[in-house]
């Protein structure tokens, strides 16, 4: 059945805000018995060419992906994009603008931290990533667990970083209907990120997104991912037949010792949904 493929179609190398190299990745996912992978880093795919061929080196099945940041009604969403060109030209142009305002957000935050007593926090947090088009809140995570401030990173997000606390500035992303574009000219699928993340301000606002997302083109939503439980996976998947869409299936990994659930390590999708792996099966790298 082509529910029980174990396809992970989320996680992020050093190109984002991982900690693995594209190459270390396809080895853990090969190890782990991952048998569909794709590298979907936020807002950039310079990773992809490098994860395709070490994919296609172990003979891992491989979709080229991103990760597009989404400003929705005043909520930062997350569109999957799987199956894309990595080299089309209107992809690329939109990555880069959605990218380019990470700097100065970056030093606006690390400016909130320091009215904290948390100094040296934009430097602290570039050591992580190297290209300040490319900073975010995980870099600095990492800095104030690197500097003794938090124990560990989930303790960050507690403290710092989100809104209401220290460290927190809105960035406004690509819109939705410029995302879901950008992934199907591409000639790729997009697919609604960890739904149950967002903290959506009433159901309706839910309901709105996922009506906009399939009225401009979006074809999926991600049902299992590391950060569902297994009722927010039943909701999704609810969810996923209401709105008739494909379901998909991504760890969303980071790291061996942040991620919470390791790649290929997923519950199943459920055999009555649509994979979404049947609508890319011509855009799969054998």
């Amino acid at each position: 059945m082509m529910a029980l493929l174990n396809a992970d179609l989320h996680c992020h190398s050093t190109v984002s805000d991982g900690t693995l190299e594209p190459e270390q990745l396809a080895a853990r996912a090969k190890a782990n018995g991952v048998e569909l992978w794709a590298l979907t880093d936020h807002d950039e795919v310079g990773g992809q060419h490098r994860a395709r061929a070490a994919a296609q080196a172990l003979g891992l099945p491989y979709l080229c992906g991103v990760e597009i940041s989404v400003t929705f009604a005043g909520l930062t969403v997350h569109i999957v994009g799987l199956g894309i060109d990595p080299d089309d030209p209107q992809l690329l142009q939109g990555l880069a603008r959605t990218r380019g305002g990470r700097e100065q957000r970056a030093r606006e935050m690390a400016e909130q931290l320091a009215a904290v007593g948390i100094p040296g926090a934009f430097e602290g947090a570039l050591k992580y990533v190297g290209n300040p088009q490319l900073i975010s809140r995980t870099h600095f995570a990492r800095y104030l667990v690197e500097t003794g401030v938090c124990h560990d990173t989930h303790e960050v997000f507690r403290r710092f970083l989100t809104e209401g606390k220290p460290g927190f500035v809105e960035h406004r992303w690509a819109a939705l209907g410029d995302a879901v574009r950008w992934i199907r000219d591409a000639g790729g699928v997009a697919v609604i990120a960890h739904p149950a993340r967002y903290a959506h301000p009433s159901p309706t606002h839910e309901y709105a997104l996922f009506e906009e997302f399939k009225a401009h083109g979006g074809q999926a939503v991600e049902v299992v991912t590391g950060s569902h439980s297994s009722a927010e996976i039943v909701r999704y998947a609810e969810l996923a037949r209401e709105f008739g869409l494909a379901a998909s299936r991504g760890s969303d990994f980071h790291s061996p010792e942040e991620s919470h659930c390791d790649l290929g390590a997923l519950p199943w999708l459920d055999g009555r949904l649509t994979p979404v792996w049947e609508l890319l099966a011509h855009r799969i790298v054998h």
